[in-house]
């Protein structure tokens, strides 16, 4: 019996090495991660887990459709801060996303799932209009509809690594306190939180599973990977509890406006959180209180 090969976009990343972890562990897919160096450390590491790894370039359609070559699915996404895309504009990411939807009806690819973000200036009606790497993602969702390639879009949330990637919590100086630093974030705003470690790996392989099934209605729906919906204030009382030592949540009139979108208007204010229908597709969401506790060692 051929591998079911799932082609995964970003993998030396935050979310694709969540996915292609997954994968490996689970055994019923083989993923091959899709990078631009092949050579690198994280890609290397992947390998050696057991994962195929295999050269594209976004900008480079022919390097995409032999990446796909074989595969049954993609699990894709783009990047609008890697300095090659950042480079070419604003709307640059959209470039990039059709090429892969192309790439991928080209190749007769089963099943894509597309990593997504809200269109913040549809949902301000204009009052957001520059946050690009929010509406280029989600006018990739247009495109990956009128595509006809069998497709789920998988939306997330605001990532719980950001504390550490992003230097969001931190410690104040000649104290034992730590401060969450949001930009222009009302304190009882929700936010939704994505554990991408833990959990939008499985829900992409709860996604992958269950494709074929017509019941599960998988096709050309919207999920949400999303851990827990809560505000910054609660959160910054969760990791106080778990770490031991004061957490005060701080906001500041910066810059940010992908945060001033969201405190107002909330990334997913009409939807279940978690997620019920992956829950059904048994998915097990971890908590914030689940995160707090696992990842104390680095803040104690």
């Amino acid at each position: 019996m051929s591998p079911r090969i799932v082609a995964v976009f970003g993998a030396t990343g935050t979310q694709g090495s969540s996915v292609v972890q997954t994968l490996l562990a689970d055994g019923t897919f083989v993923p091959r991660a899709i990078t631009r160096n092949c050579s690198s450390e994280k890609a290397l590491k992947l390998k050696t887990l057991g994962a195929e790894v295999a050269q594209a370039d976004l900008w480079d359609i022919d390097s995409l459709k032999q990446a796909l070559s074989g595969v049954e699915a993609v699990y894709g996404i783009t990047d609008y801060y890697d300095p090659k895309n950042f480079a070419q504009g604003h709307n640059s990411e959209m470039l990039l996303g059709k090429n892969l939807v192309d790439a991928a009806k080209a190749m007769d690819v089963k099943y894509f799932i597309w990593s997504s973000l809200p269109h913040c200036t549809r949902v301000s009606n204009g009052k957001y209009p520059t946050v690009y790497h929010f509406d280029n993602k989600a006018s990739i969702d247009d495109y990956l509809r009128d595509s006809g390639v069998p497709h789920s879009i998988l939306h997330t949330g605001w990532f719980s690594e950001n504390l550490w990637n992003y230097n969001i919590l931190a410690s104040v100086p000649d104290s034992d306190c730590l401060e969450l630093n949001v930009p222009r974030y009302d304190s009882q705003s929700p936010q939704y939180f994505t554990w991408v470690e833990r959990d939008l790996g499985q829900c992409a392989l709860a996604l992958l599973k269950h494709y074929e099934d017509p019941e599960s209605e998988v096709l050309s729906r919207t999920f949400y990977a999303v851990s827990a919906k809560l505000n910054y204030t609660q959160f910054a009382s969760i990791l106080q509890q778990a770490l031991g030592k004061p957490v005060s949540f701080v906001s500041s009139l910066t810059t940010g406006m992908q945060y001033a979108f969201q405190s107002e208007f909330g990334l997913y204010p009409h939807t279940a959180i978690p997620d019920p229908r992956l829950i059904d597709l048994g998915v097990k969401f971890h908590t914030m209180e689940e995160f707090s506790q696992e990842i104390k060692g680095r803040f104690v």
